[in-house]
């Protein structure tokens, strides 16, 4: 189906936050050729959540429509850290770490976007500069252009400490648009400042500047800060089916509206009840991860879990080894649920940890192990094990 490259921009632009500058993506949608739709990420964490899978969806339309994704991976950047709304410089993070999450990061993807319609490259190709070059880039931005960036500004007159590398890191970034001639990059709305200034770069280097896409950051399931897997808010699209499905049931329903506009691209029914909306919500997404079957069957472990509080049908068993006909309980919880035994004296304390279905409320730590063999240790909403000594 041919599109008009009026309407190829509205279908592109419907849920985004900003197209800038104002008219320019249809004007380049109208030049008859593909666009390079550039996207830049450094890989300090291995894992894709949903949250990332927002600006992901939407490269994945502009492949549709017949454009070409340029997927950048920073190998280089990642090692600066992109300062983007962070108070304090970043820690320095090991470039064989960064290598590592690259790879997983980059499958992962995938999960999203077409393969064959991606271009897949490293900024260490181009960043691996002279002394020259890098000061040629350093000439195109000043202090108070960078400044004007809200964290460093925030930070600056707070007194807090900026490193001449942060400072750099727009610019590297900018040059990223520079190497691959890209003609459109997305970003969520924290990465404005830097894909703006990418624009300023490229006419500096003769290049001609990109249009700028942004898009919104979506909540957590706390329904509160962005999606993080370090604040723990996070769904990742390589969650189990049952982990995904029931991170996706706590979602704060006034939140819900804002998951069926970035992650399904429908409209919220509001005539539904909050329990069902969720519901369709929660086996949509992770049909979409895991299959209809997988889905399905998510969906009926979280009925009867958290329903109508039964336990499921598959659980993994665990042998354990008392020791005098006695068995220690963090031990035993630590070894089987990967846990360390600090934390699951806490998790006993806390009322966090069931046998057979009764609480348990961590005065009692040490079990006979004929009270363990065959019972089925419950540690959270959706962690089994089936005891069995060995």
């Amino acid at each position: 189906m041919t599109v008009s490259p009026g309407e190829a921009a509205r279908f592109l632009t419907r849920n985004a936050v900003d197209a800038l500058p104002q008219g320019e993506l249809e004007r380049q949608l109208g030049q008859g050729r593909p666009l390079r739709v550039k996207l830049g990420v450094d890989p300090t964490t291995p894992d894709i959540h949903l949250g990332h899978t927002v600006v992901l969806r939407k490269l994945r339309e502009f492949q549709e429509l017949g454009h070409t994704v340029v997927l950048i991976i920073g190998d280089y950047t990642g090692r600066v850290g992109d300062p983007s709304g962070r108070s304090a410089t970043r820690p320095f993070v090991d470039p064989e770490e960064i290598d590592r999450n690259a790879e997983t990061y980059q499958e992962q993807a995938f999960r999203v976007l077409d393969r064959d319609q991606t271009e897949v490259r490293r900024n260490g190709e181009w960043l691996d500069m002279t002394m020259e070059e890098l000061f040629r880039l350093a000439r195109t931005s000043t202090i108070a252009q960078l400044l004007e960036r809200d964290d460093f500004s925030k930070r600056y007159s707070g007194g807090e400490p900026i490193s001449i590398l942060e400072l750099l890191y727009p610019l590297l970034q900018g040059y990223d648009s520079v190497a691959i001639r890209s003609d459109v990059e997305l970003g969520g709305t924290d990465q404005s400042f830097n894909v703006l200034l990418a624009r300023e770069i490229q006419k500096a280097y003769g290049v001609e500047p990109q249009s700028v896409l942004t898009m919104p950051i979506l909540p957590g399931i706390d329904g509160v800060q962005k999606m993080s897997k370090s604040l723990g808010n996070y769904v990742g699209v390589e969650d189990s089916p049952p982990d995904m499905f029931g991170k996706l049931m706590r979602v704060p329903d006034d939140v819900m509206p804002v998951y069926y506009d970035l992650l399904l691209d429908e409209p919220f029914d509001e005539s539904l009840a909050p329990r069902d909306a969720k519901r369709a919500m929660a086996l949509a997404l992770t049909a979409r991860y895991h299959g209809e079957e997988a889905a399905r069957a998510a969906e009926a472990r979280f009925e009867t879990l958290h329903v109508r509080r039964e336990l499921p049908d598959d659980i993994e068993e665990f042998a354990f080894s008392p020791e005098n006909g006695q068995v220690h309980l963090p031990a035993v919880m630590a070894e089987a649920f990967g846990l360390s035994r600090s934390e699951a004296r806490r998790l006993l304390t806390q009322g966090g940890v069931r046998l057979d279905g009764t609480e348990l409320d961590g005065s009692t730590l040490d079990m006979p192990a004929e009270a363990l063999d065959g019972a089925v240790l419950q540690v959270g909403r959706r962690r089994f094990k089936k005891l069995r000594r060995g």
